[in-house]
């Protein structure tokens, strides 16, 4: 099973990330389409950059990234050489569907790049966020042979530097015994969280780094129910929806680290320092 592609959404609108630059009276993002693009490290490159260097380190050879249909400056960008060397990169558009006024998602936005390249339904692929800093390990561990057709990353939150208020708006995970997924609860309600602890006290949460079969995993996002709330479909709920139809189809490969990411105005200066 090889798995050199992975494909990054970077096709949101950053609304929180916005906000709160406007409290600031910044205007770092006032030409800038996505946060993955926002300069940080020393030498001024877009966050997305560092990101894409991780996945180069742990074997990647082709990007996707899916990008809203204003996606000049990701054009410009692969245009001007602005990522690693030794890669491929694509670009896939999430369109928005007739009659709404926003994308469907990120179920959606995964069918529509699996749709624009269809090599993808052939073969293993790793899909995440792009305003979070994964490391090369983690890359790494979604590259390697394993029991399942999909995984991912289940992280201990005792390894987060995050507050406890803002690590229960993550997705938490009911793991069986053997290492496979049974469940995964997007924002569950925070009295509820102390019931998905582990055997050892550990929370286990998805940070959106998935490695899926292409063909396996595409009934999925494409069936997706819309939830009811956000009007979307969510990559987590088609997640949940496989599970449940396919026990012991989703490896959790654990983890301990802090997941640096770029989530308002205060966390640009985490990444001051990156080369």
């Amino acid at each position: 099973m090889e798995n050199t592609s992975l494909i990054i959404m970077v096709g949101g609108a950053s609304s929180r990330m916005k906000r709160s630059l406007k409290q600031r009276d910044d205007q770092v993002m006032d030409n800038i389409p996505h946060k993955s693009l926002i300069p940080v490290g020393k030498n001024g490159r877009p966050f997305l950059y560092y990101l894409v260097q991780n996945a180069v380190e742990a074997g990647y050879t082709k990007l996707y990234l899916i990008t809203s249909p204003e996606n000049s400056a990701f054009q410009d960008l692969k245009d001007q050489g602005g990522f690693p060397n030794g890669l491929e990169v694509f670009l896939a558009v999430q369109s928005v569907p007739e009659g709404r006024t926003k994308p469907l998602g990120t179920a959606d936005a995964l069918q529509q790049c699996l749709d624009q390249y269809p090599e993808l339904k052939q073969g293993t692929f790793t899909v995440c966020n792009g305003d979070n800093l994964y490391s090369i390990g983690a890359l790494q561990d979604l590259r390697e042979d394993r029991k399942a057709p999909h995984a991912l990353i289940s992280y201990g939150s005792s390894g987060f530097d995050y507050t406890e208020e803002r690590i229960a708006k993550f997705a938490v995970m009911d793991i069986c015994e053997d290492g496979f997924l049974q469940q995964i609860v997007e924002k569950p309600d925070v009295a509820d969280v102390p019931n998905y602890k582990d055997a050892s006290g550990q929370l286990r949460v998805s940070m959106n780094i998935f490695s899926f079969s292409g063909s396996g995993v595409y009934p999925y996002i494409k069936n997706c129910p819309i939830d009811p709330v956000r009007d979307e479909k969510e990559l987590p709920k088609a997640v949940a929806v496989l599970v449940e139809e396919q026990p012991k189809s989703v490896l959790c490969i654990p983890r301990s680290e802090h997941i640096p990411d770029l989530t308002d105005a205060n966390d640009i200066q985490l990444f001051k320092n990156l080369e």
